[in-house]
């Protein structure tokens, strides 16, 4: 019988014993590339054949129908970061239900990245199920936000502005209203408006305009810059990507046409000793140009699609208070980390004890990660001026953004009659806000401290090994529910497509990028076990030994 990951405590000694690798060929760069006929029998067969099943395949799969499919979704269908005429593989999803995918074909995946950070929860929950039938049923999918408003939204915001200002009491029960008073009363809370948008990256859009409508309504219209860290990334929109890195980052196609904005080094490594050097440059920075930054941007702890890495709480600190000695805002761009996945609720709050990340280049014997103390993190938060959040907001049922600020910003803004210009036509979903408020819900009234501690025992119990291979990894690092194995170098194409299918092969879904093959899994799902982590573990060996 297989112990469930939350109450799994692990051995350092039970370290597993792999298969001898499988060597494999890289793929032909001589893969057929002209046009809509380039390799589609080739991808067909792997991503949807019955051939090469080890289970029996569904009585209702039907080979000819999935092929038909992936050859209309390969020539018309645009995927993420993908090519317009010759795109990689995509593999054919039937259902999701816990920590499992299953693809049309029968085989069945263990999910390792929460699709995309935010199904915390796993699949088909039955709460967020219930929440979105029942919104569906008994009220309505959507209705304008311009001139009208709802519960879930009302509630939503509640819910939010009450755990970002550290309060992390149990939820009231639903027909209980008082607690909206309570927050109305609340003269402690720092972060105090909420505004719901379509997306993450959207959110992040609207954290830049209020920043630089704040300062222009306070007539210090030079205030239009933003200081960021190298190596982050905010989102795919223009006002986000103008704050990504500009030269590693994903979007230095669009520097001739993106905002110009200011950058310091992001920090060496996760030490305090790390973050003495990106502070000194952002002291610097801001001391000759603070008349034209309106904010600094950065994502706490963990830069994610700009490698995964982690740095220390010092230079939220610092950032705080070098924001506040030259009049700038701070934005916490907390997309990927809200939630829990760092083991704090949110990373600017991580501090104390709380922060404890594990490396291979660090202890190449792990590490016994404490539970003592990583709820008594509240002396530790750093406020920030704007706050946003996305994926995980909804339990990866639907999309939605969320932007929190300050009465002193809606003050800045609107006190002489002014609006905030932005309101994007899906504003406050009902349908979205009601997810977000059950699955908030559930977070809060789970375990999920100790599920994310055991989940971090249990990636570096099984990950860690990957170091051995030192010749294709650079380092293996953890922290919380997040792993990441960083390769000496980055992966070609053929190569990532040939990752990919080997992984699906082990019977694991990543989706590797760059250097980094990494892991999330969803940490709060009651399904999730320790073979599940360990099969991500030994599947990431097996293939890194072939490179």
């Amino acid at each position: 019988m297989q112990r469930n990951i939350a109450a799994t405590t692990l051995s350092r000694d039970s370290r597993r014993r792999f298969r001898r690798p499988r060597r494999y060929r890289p793929l032909s760069s001589a893969a057929a590339r002209d046009g809509t006929d380039i390799n589609i029998s080739d991808d067909v067969d792997s991503s949807c054949s019955s051939s090469s099943l080890s289970c029996p395949a569904p009585q209702n799969y039907c080979p000819e129908r999935c092929a038909s499919l992936l050859r209309f979704d390969r020539r018309h269908v645009l995927h993420p970061y993908s090519s317009m005429t010759d795109p990689a593989p995509t593999y054919p999803v039937q259902n999701a239900k816990g920590v499992h995918l299953t693809l049309m074909d029968g085989r069945t995946l263990v999910d390792g990245m929460s699709s995309w950070w935010a199904a915390v929860h796993g699949y088909r929950h039955p709460v967020l199920d219930r929440a979105a039938r029942e919104q569906i049923e008994d009220s309505m999918s959507h209705v304008m936000f311009g001139g009208l408003t709802h519960r879930p939204a009302v509630e939503l915001a509640a819910m939010l502005l009450r755990m970002v200002n550290g309060d992390t009491a149990p939820p009231p029960t639903p027909d209980d209203d008082s607690w909206l008073d309570d927050i109305d009363s609340q003269n402690g809370y720092h972060l105090t408006k909420a505004f719901f948008s379509d997306s993450g990256s959207v959110s992040v859009e609207v954290a830049m305009k209020m920043s630089i409508q704040y300062w222009h309504t306070l007539g210090r219209t030079r205030k239009t810059k933003f200081l960021s860290l190298r190596n982050g990334y905010h989102g795919d929109t223009f006002g986000a990507m103008s704050v990504c890195d500009p030269v590693n980052g994903m979007h230095s196609m669009f520097a001739g046409t993106l905002a110009n904005q200011l950058f310091v080094d992001s920090p060496s490594g996760p030490l305090e000793s790390d973050a003495a050097e990106t502070l000194r440059q952002m002291e610097s920075t801001l001391r000759e140009r603070h008349d034209e930054v309106a904010a600094v941007v950065v994502e706490p702890i963990v830069q994610g699609a700009g490698g995964m890495k982690f740095y220390h709480p010092a230079v939220l600190k610092g950032a705080r208070e070098l924001c506040d000695e030259y009049d700038v805002l701070l934005i916490f761009d907390e997309i990927a980390t809200g939630f829990g996945r760092t083991g704090a609720l949110f990373a600017g709050w991580q501090g104390g004890g709380s922060y404890r990340p594990w490396s291979s280049l660090h202890d190449e014997n792990g590490k016994d990660v404490d539970n003592n103390n990583i709820g008594d993190v509240k002396d530790a938060i750093v406020y920030p001026d704007i706050l946003c959040l996305g994926k995980a907001l909804t339990g990866g049922y639907t999309t939605l953004g969320a932007t929190l600020t300050t009465d002193k910003l809606a003050r800045g803004i609107s006190e002489a009659g002014g609006v905030f210009m932005h309101g994007p036509t899906f504003m406050a979903n009902p349908l979205a806000c009601a997810v977000s408020l059950a699955s908030v819900s559930l977070l809060m009234q789970s375990p999920w401290q100790e599920r994310v501690r055991n989940v971090e025992r249990s990636l570096i119990e099984h990950l860690s090994p990957l170091a051995e291979l030192n010749s294709v990894v650079r380092e293996v690092r953890v922290l919380g529910a997040i792993g990441v194995c960083e390769l000496h170098e980055g992966l070609d194409r053929d190569s990532m497509i040939h990752v990919q299918r080997r992984l699906v092969e082990e019977g694991v879904w990543l989706r590797p990028f760059g250097k980094l093959m990494y892991t999330m899994p969803p940490f709060n799902c009651e399904d999730l076990e320790e073979r599940h982590v360990k099969k991500i573990g030994e599947a990431m060996y097996e293939v890194a030994s072939g490179l």
